[in-house]
């Protein structure tokens, strides 16, 4: 995967991390990710799991269908 994180947007679902990445929560307690393991982020709302995603997007119904823009 190399150097690069990448996220990637999905339709009606989580937004999917790939990469060497660290994710830090509203304590400052740190967790690195290894770069051969992705992992998804909830988008939704409603996952038991948040920050992740536990695919409960599928169960509510949730929609977003977001396009990157320029900044």
């Amino acid at each position: 995967m190399g150097d690069e994180v990448t996220i990637r947007v999905t339709k009606n679902g989580p937004y999917y991390v790939s990469g060497p990445a660290r994710l830090v929560d509203p304590d400052d307690n740190s967790y690195d990710l290894p770069e051969d393991k992705g992992f998804a982020l909830c988008r939704c709302g409603h996952s038991e799991k948040k920050p992740f995603c536990d695919a409960t997007h599928r169960k509510v119904g949730f929609e977003s269908d977001p396009k990157a823009a320029q900044a």
